[in-house]
């Protein structure tokens, strides 16, 4: 009782914020039922006049609400079902930019994490060159024999996390009473919104977790051409520390530097494009925050991505879906679009697949009478995910984010080449990832996968066999002499001898699968 007082105190603080920064003057009254029109025209008569746009509101008072919120509204940003295109788009423009935190309050949480003096570590720790609501990264150097190294040292900030845990529980408080007192609300899933944030900061609040999340992004990306990740510093590296590879770059939104630099910003918007795909499509694990200001041009003309804490994985179901769908629409074979749909499970099955590959068609058509630097794949993504609605398809939090990442890729390429031709640069990444999965090589490779799993059960199947005799001797020897057995013993052979015969039914199947893959195939 207590607690859920304390809740509804703090999310009526909140509440106040947003009614004086006129965010709920972005609200359409006709969308609310009766009681809520009620308390969105009390709330706006204490609204503040502002002359600023949507946008700044919605910032304004984000930004004075803490670091919770601010992540709040850049996850929401990426969630137009929950809160509309209009809004998601507003929030798109939130920065995350705070006042830093002391620089003897900065070295203090080095110190305490890495166990040792700040000047025991690095040869030099300078102020605070960024700072945002999580965490500031500071420029420092490290003694290599008689050289120095620079590096940047990205350091949490003092307190976050506890705030975060407190701003949680309350949006955990929101969710549920939202789900129990409007039932309409339960098809957009608010608890499963915030166990998605909730995870996502879990993630940033452990900058462990993000070096770990910067290595195997590098790892991946080690022979692509055009594209590096910071190396990371383990040594250097805690839960609320982490320290990687000083970039000396240019940011991709300083266009008078790069052409100052001579970087070729035509080729840079390509390898933005390609890059991203090759991620998504190749290895279904992408940088899912690739802004201007987390990507850099090397001197070398290389593309340089830094901040690591949004990543996005995608399953083999979900990147068959996203390259079939593009081929599909590159080929206007509008069909095979809605099959992919109904194959994946997206769309529910009593629908008619005709009735859906027409809806497709309605977004496909139009592409095809313009010219190629004029049509957005992040675009078409987001007509397809708006139409698909009419066909009940389930919200698939993994390709909102895709989608959303997509929209934020393109517009940096764009921004680098205002006429790129998306289509002819994602074409060789796409056509490899279908080569090489949907075509004979792919297949091949399935069906080696299903032959090294009935190797592996047909290899066991002589010592599986050798201790089910052992076992059969042990109990002939327990029993000779009228040994009986209690009630545990006998429910517990019993469920052993099911286990048995289902992993014996299972590779059978296997075999059998297997084989008819064989002939199919042949």
């Amino acid at each position: 009782m207590i607690t859920g007082f304390v809740h509804i105190l703090r999310l009526a603080r909140a509440g106040l914020v947003f009614a004086r920064e006129g965010v709920f003057g972005l609200v359409d009254p006709e969308a609310l039922p009766p009681p809520a029109r009620l308390a969105l025209r009390l709330a706006r008569l204490i609204e503040r006049r502002s002359t600023g746009t949507r946008a700044d509101r919605l910032t304004a008072a984000l930004t004075r609400l803490g670091p919770t919120y601010v992540k709040l509204g850049q996850f929401l940003s990426t969630r137009p079902d929950v809160v509309g295109a209009a809004i998601a788009t507003d929030l798109e423009a939130l920065q995350d930019k705070v006042p830093p935190f002391d620089q003897a309050e900065a070295e203090r949480i080095v110190a305490e994490n890495l166990g040792e003096p700040v000047a025991a570590i690095f040869a030099s720790f300078g102020p605070p060159i960024a700072a945002a609501s999580i965490a500031q990264v500071h420029r420092a150097t490290v003694r290599e024999g008689d050289s120095l190294r620079d590096v940047a040292v990205k350091v949490l900030r003092p307190r976050v996390a506890d705030r975060f845990r407190a701003d949680l529980s309350d949006y955990y408080f929101a969710a549920r009473l939202a789900e129990r007192l409007v039932p309409d609300s339960r098809r957009l899933k608010p608890v499963g919104v915030v166990d998605t944030l909730a995870r996502s900061m879990g993630m940033e609040l452990d900058l462990r977790l993000e070096a770990a999340a910067a290595s195997e992004l590098a790892e991946r990306t080690k022979d692509d051409p055009g594209f590096r990740v910071p190396s990371v510093d383990w040594i250097r590296t805690g839960k609320s520390v982490l320290t990687t590879e000083w970039i000396d770059g240019i940011r991709l939104g300083d266009r008078e530097g790069l052409a100052k630099a001579g970087v070729d910003a035509r080729a840079l918007g390509q390898i933005v494009i390609q890059s991203f795909l090759r991620q998504a499509l190749r290895d279904g694990f992408f940088h899912a925050d690739m802004h201007q200001g987390n990507l850099f041009a090397d001197p070398a003309g290389n593309l340089v991505a830094v901040d690591f804490g949004i990543m996005g994985r995608i399953g083999p179901k979900e990147r068959r879906f996203l390259a079939e769908i593009l081929l599909g629409f590159i080929t206007k074979q509008y069909r095979r679009v809605a099959e992919v749909h109904f194959e994946a499970g997206y769309v529910p099955g009593h629908h008619s697949i005709d009735e859906f590959a027409q809806a497709i068609r309605a977004i496909g058509e139009p592409i095809h009478s313009r010219t190629a630097d004029q049509i957005s794949m992040a675009k078409l993504l987001s007509l397809l995910f708006e139409v698909t609605g009419i066909f009940e398809m389930k919200t698939r939090t993994e390709l909102i984010l895709l989608q959303k990442t997509m929209v934020v890729v393109e517009g940096v390429a764009r921004s680098l080449d205002p006429r790129l031709d998306i289509w002819t640069t994602s074409e060789p990444v796409v056509r490899d990832w279908i080569t090489r999965n949907l075509g004979p090589v792919g297949r091949i490779e399935e069906m080696g996968e299903g032959a090294r799993t009935v190797g592996r059960v047909i290899s066991e199947a002589p010592a599986l066999l050798g201790r089910a005799a052992m076992l059969s001797e042990r109990i002939d020897e327990l029993t000779k002499d009228g040994f009986v057995l209690a009630p545990d013993s006998l429910k517990g052979i019993g469920e052993a001898e099911a286990r048995r015969n289902r992993a014996s039914t299972v590779a059978l199947w296997a075999i059998a699968l297997l084989l008819a893959a064989h002939l199919i195939w042949r």
